[in-house]
């Protein structure tokens, strides 16, 4: 059985490590190899793909992560029916954790396809072992131990950027203060970082980035993988918010082999969402990171290949046997026979001249806990006036000492669901402030010390000492990539679909692409309709597949 050292993982140990039968392991076996491990052998180490899942028969494996500076952290140490691995292991991604034979070990190992193939075919037993992966890397990001180390100075634009991103990318972390910590002062001296050059990370193969771009560190710690240009997918999905995760789902659980690019991270403007309590099916409400989470975890349970973050540039037509061609970053391509645009919207910008020298330090566009410690006891300054405002709002009352809501309306009740409403004016440190505009910002160094603002009815003018300001004031469609991609778009940009370009249903002016969620005209704009058009659109792919596997692309209508 397995013992658990790390105390993370107390209440849910019997879920997270469980011990399996012997009749569970007899079902496992024709997934597996068999394999042996000499005592003191390492059989994973972090950095590096692991083999796969690891059923231990006979022996102990003990598995650590890097305390940072040469130490090791026991996690757990793995009996006979017990298995290594965590969510990694799902994707052959590299592993966030050591595994070491404490003595000699008789096992076999079950790699990524084959596991996958197991969570198909022995569902019950898949569910276990899936929520165990899950529960393993919850356990890893609580820790705050494993995975690449940031080291900067705190509130450091670039340092807020990377620890967003990793976190928004599910990856355990740790962020170190170069001005205070000893142990990043210690990196940044044996590596002999000039102080100019922080931000650095150190990934857990041991590369050294210097303040790196998003996607260098995911390539340094392998969440972002060659793109096989000579595969042929079935349908490859640009954007990976609620829309292009349920499209990839529904579509990889049906057998096309699927594909699934976005250039930030997955979980789209829902993933940025403290609190979703109006989805259907949880009445406590779920966090919008949690939920994306379980969608990116059960694409990839169904084989659904991610390349995140990548950033589709062109969509043509193909001459070398497939149907469309995505021309992405780096020089790379996807060949594949069908589209689906779910690239969703990007947020707007306040016409402010000198915005862009506060945005990643004290402007935001989502309330996540990065941000909320960051604002801790401070008051902020929020401008919005739908839902996604009013979630932050009150979670960042939760944290700071005071939040200003600065809407441009007169009342909150025409944008925002009751609910919210209600619990705004429940809470004693939210400020409403109807009719009311930015309309200058001050500080230095990239660093926000005063918001000015002004009632639009009255004139008069307010100044407040405040450090962050959060702008939720709605959303672009995000279709600049498709310009000079022969899409059809309406006048505010989003994509033109169906009956009035004599398309089939979520058919583009493109035969065989198709588009789903915010980015689509007419579509509402909720999580829930998202999802659900991102399960229709299988069936238009599926149609569409099976009608013209001979043809050429063409195009369907025009605008």
């Amino acid at each position: 059985m397995s013992q658990t050292i790390n105390p993370i993982f107390g209440a849910r140990r019997d879920q997270a490590f469980p011990t399996l039968a012997e009749a569970d392991i007899d079902r496992m076996r024709r997934f597996g190899e068999a394999s042996v491990y000499a005592a003191g052998e390492n059989i994973v180490t972090a950095g590096d793909v692991a083999p796969g899942l690891i059923v231990v028969l006979s022996g102990s494996v003990d598995i650590t992560q890097d305390g940072g500076l040469g130490r090791r952290e026991t996690i757990v140490t793995h009996g006979p029916g017990s298995f290594v691995g965590e969510l990694a292991q799902l994707s052959a991604r590299p592993s966030l954790v050591n595994a070491r034979a404490a003595e000699p070990v008789e096992a076999f190992v079950i790699a990524s396809q084959r596991l996958r193939d197991l969570m198909v075919q022995e569902a019950n037993l898949g569910e276990r072992i899936m929520r165990a992966l899950i529960l393993r890397r919850v356990g890893l990001l609580e820790s705050a131990t494993s995975g690449p180390i940031i080291v900067g100075p705190a509130g450091n634009a670039d340092v807020l950027r990377l620890q967003g991103f990793l976190a928004r990318s599910g990856q355990p972390h740790r962020v170190l203060d170069s001005d205070s910590d000893p142990c990043a002062k210690t990196l940044v001296e044996r590596f002999d970082v000039d102080p100019h050059h922080l931000p650095i990370v150190l990934c857990p193969n041991g590369r050294l980035l210097m303040n790196p771009g998003e996607k260098d560190l995911a390539r340094c710690i392998g969440l972002l993988r060659p793109i096989d240009a000579d595969k042929l997918y079935d349908v490859a999905i640009v954007g990976a918010g609620p829309a292009g995760l349920a499209a990839a789902v529904y579509a990889a659980s049906e057998g096309l082999s699927t594909i699934v690019l976005d250039c930030r991270a997955f979980g789209g403007q829902a993933g940025a969402s403290s609190r979703i309590e109006n989805y259907l099916g949880f009445p406590t409400g779920i966090s919008g990171m949690a939920l994306m989470a379980r969608a990116y975890n059960q694409a990839q349970k169904f084989g659904v290949e991610m390349v995140i973050p990548d950033e589709a540039k062109l969509l043509s037509a193909a001459t070398d046997g497939a149907r469309y061609r995505l021309d992405v970053g780096d020089g790379e391509i996807v060949r594949t026979r069908s589209v689906v645009i779910a690239s969703g919207a990007r947020y707007r910008r306040l016409d402010i001249a000198n915005l862009a020298q506060f945005e990643g330090t004290s402007v935001h566009y989502w309330a996540s806990p990065i941000e909320g410690r960051l604002c801790a006891g401070q008051e902020v300054a929020l401008v919005g006036a739908g839902n996604s405002a009013g979630q932050a709002a009150v979670y960042l009352a939760s944290h700071a000492r005071k939040v200003a809501l600065l809407a441009r309306g007169g009342s909150l009740d025409a944008s925002m669901s009751r609910y919210l409403v209600e619990r705004i004016r429940a809470q004693p440190n939210i400020e409403v402030l109807t009719e009311t505009e930015i309309v200058a910002l001050e500080g230095d160094g990239g660093n926000l010390g005063t918001v000015r603002w002004r009632n639009r009815a009255s004139g008069a003018e307010t100044t407040r000492p405040i450090r962050h300001l959060f702008l939720f004031i709605g959303a672009d469609p995000n279709t600049d990539w498709l310009a000079n991609c022969d899409v059809a778009l309406d006048a505010k940009g989003f994509v033109r679909t169906g009956s009035d370009l004599g398309s089939a249903q979520m058919e583009t002016s493109r035969s065989g692409v198709f588009a789903i969620g915010d980015v689509r005209a007419g579509s509402v704009k909720r999580v829930a309709a998202a999802v659900g058009e991102g399960a229709q659109v299988v069936a238009a792919l599926h149609a569409y597949l099976a009608r013209g596997n001979a043809d050429a692309p063409q195009t369907a209508g025009r605008p």
